[in-house]
Parts: C-alpha cells; structure tokens; sequence
C-alpha cells in the first residue's frame, strides 16, 4: 500500500468506523458464536503474495464483526465504560504515523514533554494537591501507564524497593530473599483482583482486610492488622485503597486509611480506576479527600473520560521512588541532557522500555472537549443510572444491592442465588442486552452499568423492559414464588 492507496483505504475504512459507532445499535451487542468461529473462515496459513484491499476489506464484515461484543453499542451494560471518542481516534492516528518509541526525552521530545504537561492539567482539573506536580518545588510527577494494574504494579514494586533498601540498610548482612520475607501489604477484600496479582508478582506476603456495611475497608481495621503484623516482627509496607470497587463501587475511607500510613511510615496507593474521572465534578471530588497522603494516585481517563484504550494516568509524590526501582542505563539509552532534571525519562517510570505517543489523544480530547462538557457526560451516565434504580425500586420483585453512587446499580431478584445466575445466563443468551454478575458476601447479584455516550434513557426503559420479560418466563418455567415483601 503506497500513500496514494493509504489515502483511499482510510477514507474508506473511516467511513466505516463512524457508521459502526453511528449505527452500532443496530447489530446484536453480544456476538452468537462459538469457540473456535473463525477458524473455518480464513486460510491455514498467510497469503505468499499480496491481497487486495478490497478484499481485505470485505472480510472485516464477514470474518471480525460476528465475533465483536459491542463495546460502545447502547445497549451494553457491562463491566465499565470504555472510553471511545472521534478526538481520540483522530489523535491515535497521529500517534501510529508518527510511530516513535519515546523510552527517553531524546527518542521524542515532544512525547515525554507533551505528556508531562497534560498531566498537569488533568491533575488541576481532579484539584490534586500541588506535589502532585511537575512543576511543583518538590519531585512529584505522573505517567501514563498502560492500565490501572500496571500503575498498582509500579506501585507495588517502587514501595517493595525503597523498603528492602532500608531494610538492609539497617541490616547490612541480611540476604534480600530473607528481607523480603519481613514485608507485608494490605488491601480490602473488595479490592480488584490485579491488585493481588501485583502482590504475586512482587514476592510479597499481603493481608486482604474485611469491610464494613457500606464494603468500605476503614483506618481502624488497618490499624489492627499492622499491630498483629508487627507482633510478628514484620514490616507493613504498603496499603492499596480503592476509590470505586469494581463489584459494588465502593469507596475505601482513605482519609483514614491515609493518616494510618503517614503516622507508621507506609505507602499509600489508590486504585480509582473508574470513578477517578467523576472527581473532575466538584460534588463528586470529596470522595477524593485523602489523596493527600497518597504516595500514588492512579485513574483511566480510558474509561470514562472519552480517550481510547489505552490510558492510565499515575501521579507519584516522589518519582524518585519510582525510578531507583526500574533504572538499568545502558550506554545505548543515554543522552546528554538526562541528567538536566527539566524532563524524565519516562523508561525509569514503569515496566516496559517502550510506549507509544498516548498522551497525544488525552491532549486531543481535553481541548476538543474541554472540562465542562466532559462533566456533562458524566452527569447524564449518573442520571440515566438513576433512572435505572428508579424502575428497579418500583418493581417489588427486586432489590438493589448495595448504594448507587454513580452509573452502576447493582440489583438482583428478591430470591436464590440460583434464580439471579439464571436470569444474567438468560439475559446474556437472549442478546438484546448484556450484563454481567457479581458476588459479594455470598450473595449473587446482576450489575447494571451505564457505557455507551449512545445510550438513551429509552434505552434504559427498553433493558428494565427486557429484563422484566426474561424474569416473567423464569418465574413461569421454575414455578418459583419471589420474596416480594
């Protein structure tokens, strides 16, 4: 494909690309294949000479679209948003075009400076305390990460090397595996599973702690735990607080959880991987107190912030914590004004050597968006979320589980856990919408979440009614009588 074939291609497939997300609610969101679909639909092996765009291009529609789940159709109320915006689009084709690997300011300057500034910015917006800044006196800063699992994991990683410095500074003839051994983390039961993985990864023992009535893990839980650890001559290290838990969205209390770890010396981060963008409203920022005694602070402005995946934005109060963790500088890396201090080497920053030009669709969106309209999204998720427990309150065969702070309302029949894992299996299977579970406490129940900037509020009445359709045939097949107090 030559520029003169670029040209025609793209403009084809852009055409594409907004009739999809234009006309996505006419296709099923859940895609009716089996394991295995595609493989009778294309050849054992690549073609020796080359195709034709044409083609290529019709086999979009028949060979990838009846196994797409539709992300951004009106109709999905799965999981979280996912973020997907025409400005973040049009911005993710610059970033491919320019196609540099900006490891370090020197491989692309404008990489590493652009996102240093529109971090700022995001951290202005979120009214996080000036240490957060680059261009405060002291060495905080922020990174885009790939994920919210890879900022834990930097997290995790960046705290587990500044302890087991110390550690062995104290104890200069200890052995680092027997070090290691003396660290132990701590985070709530409703925490995200990548959050344990992180622990996995990083060797480290870690204690998941038990929450009160409103699932929120609190200081004085905390402070117990880290007594019966110390009992035990180890050495509490770090603390994960969540700000929206994916099952429920619940809320940690990091205000005391965060003062807990100021007093006993250990690093606070905070998962706030979807509900971090709500916080850019001002009634929904008090959630947020506490991040003053984080040492990280991480967000997806992928999901509910309208930039395409993937974007993680991480603020660090010391960044110098995070580099002495991940440096390894060869000859061939270096570059004469690394040691400046005016700009990072993001390399030093997180796992991977390479990433991609990202901060390039979060600068797009926020300019072509600006704040205000970003917060009218949200506002209008929440309220369509809002309208969705009103129907479900009304009818006295269901219950919500748990508060609906948010644009997720969890709800479930007033029954077995049985009867709730059949309808989601029934609603999934019907494919005029698509839900998923969650359990918590020993109790089955269906999570209704708002994803789609298409979804209406009689798409809201169109999925009460569906679900209400699908309950009356389970109710008249099982002959099952509901607790309808």
């Amino acid at each position: 494909m030559d520029s003169e074939e670029f040209q025609v291609a793209s403009k084809q497939m852009i055409k594409f690309v907004a009739d999809y997300l234009e006309n996505s609610r006419e296709r099923r969101v859940l895609p009716d294949v089996k394991p295995g679909f595609m493989r009778p639909l294309l050849p054992d092996h690549a073609p020796e000479d080359p195709e034709k765009w044409e083609d290529l291009f019709k086999d979009i529609e028949k060979v990838i679209m009846p196994g797409v789940t539709h992300w951004q159709h009106p109709k999905f109320f799965a999981y979280f948003p996912t973020g997907c915006s025409y400005s973040s689009i049009v911005a993710d084709i610059l970033s491919d075009a320019i196609a540099c690997i900006g490891f370090s300011w020197a491989s692309c300057p404008s990489c590493t400076e652009l996102e240093v500034i529109v971090l700022d910015w995001l951290a202005k917006a979120l009214k996080l305390p000036d240490c957060f800044l680059s261009t405060s006196d002291g060495p905080g800063g922020a990174v885009i990460q790939g994920t919210a699992s890879e900022a834990t994991l930097v997290a995790v990683l960046s705290a587990r090397t500044k302890f087991l410095r110390k550690l062995k500074e104290e104890n200069p003839g200890m052995e680092d595996g027997i070090a290691l051994t003396k660290l132990v983390a701590y985070n709530s039961i409703q925490s995200h599973s990548s959050v344990e993985r992180a622990f996995l990864i990083a060797l480290v023992k870690h204690r998941s702690l038990n929450v009160d009535d409103k699932r929120a893990l609190r200081g004085e839980t905390l402070r117990k735990a880290i007594k019966e650890d110390k009992a035990k001559g180890l050495i509490p290290f770090f603390v994960c607080g969540t700000l929206g838990t994916t099952s429920t969205l619940s809320f940690d209390n990091i205000e005391e959880l965060g003062l807990i770890c100021k007093e006993e010396n250990i690093w606070m981060h905070i998962d706030a991987a979807f509900a971090g963008s709500a916080f850019i409203c001002p009634e929904y920022r008090p959630l947020l107190n506490g991040v003053e005694h984080a040492e990280s602070f991480n967000f997806n402005p992928h999901k509910w912030l309208q930039v395409n995946f993937d974007c993680s934005a991480m603020w660090i109060r010391d960044s110098r914590n995070i580099s002495q963790a991940f440096t390894v500088d060869p000859v061939y890396l270096k570059h004469e004004n690394e040691n400046e201090g005016i700009m990072p080497d993001y390399r030093h920053w997180h796992v991977p050597l390479g990433r991609r030009f990202r901060s390039l669709k979060l600068w797009f969106v926020l300019r072509l968006f600006g704040i205000k309209k970003l917060q009218e999204i949200i506002r209008r998720d929440i309220k369509l979320a809002v309208e969705f427990k009103k129907l479900i309150e009304a009818d006295a065969r269901f219950e919500i589980f748990g508060e609906v702070i948010m644009s997720l309302v969890c709800f479930r029949l007033k029954g077995s856990n049985e009867i709730n894992e059949q309808l989601v299996k029934d609603i999934n299977n019907d494919g005029r919408i698509h839900l998923v579970p969650s359990k918590c406490d020993d109790t089955f129940f269906l999570r209704f979440s708002i994803c789609s900037n298409r979804t209406t509020y009689e798409d809201v009445q169109h999925a009460y009614k569906v679900i209400t359709e699908i309950v009356e045939k389970i109710l008249k097949n099982s002959r099952v009588t509901l607790d309808s107090k």
